[in-house]
């Protein structure tokens, strides 16, 4: 018997009980963290099936599939061989779960036993009722431990099914549970298409779906799962092998019907879905000029909302009447030329002392460059010019002739950072592809061959963060004439946080990456102050950005939505490793292997 088929487990309860206990004890340790936080009992108010399942009780059942799903998942070493996953990792994951639901069960104890109001004042009494189904100690223990132990079952039973039994049961799980969530967006929509009845028949009165919809709608997810089956993935995979006048004619294609859709559906909804569109649309163009900066030249700025500030009490100080010093009460278009100077002066301003800086310094001197103009600007100091904490009020909307684009009309503002966004987009999409571009993405990869190349890396650097800081500026000039007033409380340094995770989650360097960062974290969990569709995170939505930051870095450092070359950046090692393996037999040379070049057949 080889070594490699001796490490192999001779029957299901030969287990790795290290791993077993380790991830046992982290989906205990998770959920007991999930509970002290509140999140279950805040989030149990929103129904997902009507009587039967809410929100609360999903995301405290999410935790032990997931830990029964990577308990059981199998890495392959090199040189080693693989077995057929089957009954050993189906114990793996009861056997977690089992564990996890342990852990709930001694925090019961726990509870019953001592007033934890004092040191967790995030603790409600309703969690204990929550947790023991108002049945008692007994029964919510044993409840928990079976419940956890046949989740973590079923996760480890994802490994084993075939992969299209596997998509299918995904696609319907979170297809269910995204209708869900979405209910205000669906209803809001249904009203404008004139379609309420079928908004009543797939919601409850209370909120949530009913059992009979939620049912026709999985039985109907199921079907198109399954004969959709491999059909996107060809068709994305063959859109990005089109190269030429195919790719361009595609991608307009797309463009179109992603522009009629912006256009057309807002006409059919309310005024919170509106507002909601617009909240995502300022973030979006933050978002934007944070890619240029971070995603295509590699700068991590920290700092990005002193320039968000700057554009607003740009606008604010030129346009409204109650400018404490300086108050030429300009139209909204003419501000913004000086608007995009000044936000250009403090690009270079901030960009020329950090220039050579790199990597965690860089990223701590902005940092202190947001926070000191914050401070400024509500400083004592600059108080006669700037209004200091009480900012500039009655700033004037966007007068158009025709129309006057104001925060009371959502619609209207959002048309206006439609049209900012389209900016940005065309001016990062044709950056993106000049020589400037390329020198940004160089010093992104390299900087010090970058340098050695011929690439003037000061001047790219400050490029960078001109361009970034004017986008950001347009930002924080729409905000101003959305609300009407400017404050220091506005440009916390919370707000570069989130949209660097935005574009993080996104995917860097990728225009359509961020786009999909901005709908899915913006739109849905909200911004800083900004609500999203699910209103009830509001108190959690900084612990959920962080746990997605770390699962992002860790799982899929690329986001959601990859450039084909960051992809090729993060994954070097192992395209480099698939391409030695696969050598010999595609005729390659050790050469071209060792320097990276090596054609797109190989890969």
């Amino acid at each position: 018997m080889s070594a490699a088929a001796a490490l192999l487990p001779s029957s299901a309860l030969h287990q790795d009980w290290r791993k077993v206990f380790r991830w046992g004890l982290i989906c205990g340790g998770s959920l007991i963290a999930l509970c002290l936080v509140g999140m279950p009992v805040e989030l149990d108010r929103r129904e997902i099936v009507e009587r039967y399942l809410s929100l609360g009780y999903v995301s405290v059942l999410l935790v032990p599939i997931c830990a029964g799903w990577v308990a059981a998942t199998q890495i392959v070493l090199e040189g080693f061989e693989s077995r057929k996953q089957g009954l050993y990792d189906l114990v793996t994951g009861l056997l977690v779960g089992v564990l996890g639901g342990g852990g709930l069960s001694l925090l019961m104890v726990a509870l019953d036993s001592w007033n934890l109001r004092d040191p967790l004042v995030n603790w409600s009494p309703k969690l204990l009722r929550f947790l023991t189904y108002e049945n008692g100690m007994g029964f919510g223990a044993g409840a928990w431990i079976i419940t956890c132990g046949v989740l973590g079952l079923a996760g480890a039973s994802l490994h084993v099914v075939p992969r299209v039994v596997r998509r299918v049961v995904a696609i319907v799980l979170m297809g269910l549970l995204a209708l869900s969530v979405l209910e205000s967006a669906v209803s809001d929509l249904s009203e404008g298409f004139r379609l309420e009845w079928l908004a009543d028949l797939i919601y409850a009165k209370k909120g949530g779906l009913t059992l009979t919809s939620a049912l026709v709608v999985g039985i109907v997810m199921a079907v198109v799962a399954a004969l959709t089956d491999g059909r996107v993935k060809a068709v994305t995979n063959r859109y990005r092998e089109m190269e030429g006048m195919e790719r361009q004619k595609a991608s307009i294609v797309l463009f179109a019907v992603v522009a009629v859709l912006c256009i057309v559906l807002p006409i059919f909804l309310g005024k919170i879905m509106n507002e909601l569109l617009a909240n995502v649309g300022i973030f979006l163009l933050l978002a934007l000029g944070l890619n240029i900066v971070v995603g295509l030249a590699g700068l991590l700025d920290l700092g990005y909302v002193a320039f968000f500030a700057v554009g607003g009490y740009t606008t604010a100080v030129l346009t409204s009447p109650n400018s404490p010093w300086f108050a030429p009460e300009l139209h909204f278009g003419v501000s913004l030329i000086f608007v995009v100077i000044f936000a250009a002066i403090v690009g270079l301003i901030i960009g020329a002392p950090v220039i050579r800086m790199r990597g965690d310094y860089l990223a701590i001197v902005t940092l202190g460059f947001g926070e000191i103009i914050r401070l400024l600007f509500m400083s004592d100091w600059l108080g006669p010019y700037f209004g200091g904490a009480q900012g500039i009020t009655n700033v004037p909307g966007v007068d158009l002739g025709f129309a006057t684009v104001k925060g009371t009309d959502p619609r209207s503002v959002f048309y206006l950072v439609l049209f900012f966004c389209v900016i940005a987009i065309y001016v990062s999409w044709r950056l993106q592809a000049s020589r400037l571009g390329r020198a940004w993405m160089a010093i992104r990869e390299d900087e010090q061959v970058a340098e050695a190349m011929g690439i003037n890396t000061v001047s790219a650097k400050l490029m960078a963060f001109v361009v970034g800081a004017v986008l950001a500026a347009f930002s924080g000039a729409v905000l101003a004439a959305k609300v009407g007033s400017i404050f220091p409380t506005s440009f916390m340094i919370l707000v570069s946080i989130i949209i660097l995770v935005v574009v993080i989650v996104g995917g860097m360097g990728n225009i359509a990456g961020v786009l999909v960062g901005s709908v899915v974290l913006i739109g849905v969990l909200g911004g800083p102050k900004q609500p999203g569709l699910l209103q009830e995170f509001q108190n959690f939505k900084l612990l959920i950005y962080g746990i997605l930051l770390v699962f992002m870095m860790l799982k899929r450092p690329e986001g959601l939505v990859p450039s084909a070359r960051r992809s090729r950046e993060l994954h070097q090692d192992e395209f480099l490793q698939d391409a030695w393996l696969k050598g010999d037999k595609l005729g390659i040379d050790d050469d071209e292997i060792e320097t990276g070049h090596v054609e797109e057949e190989s890969r």
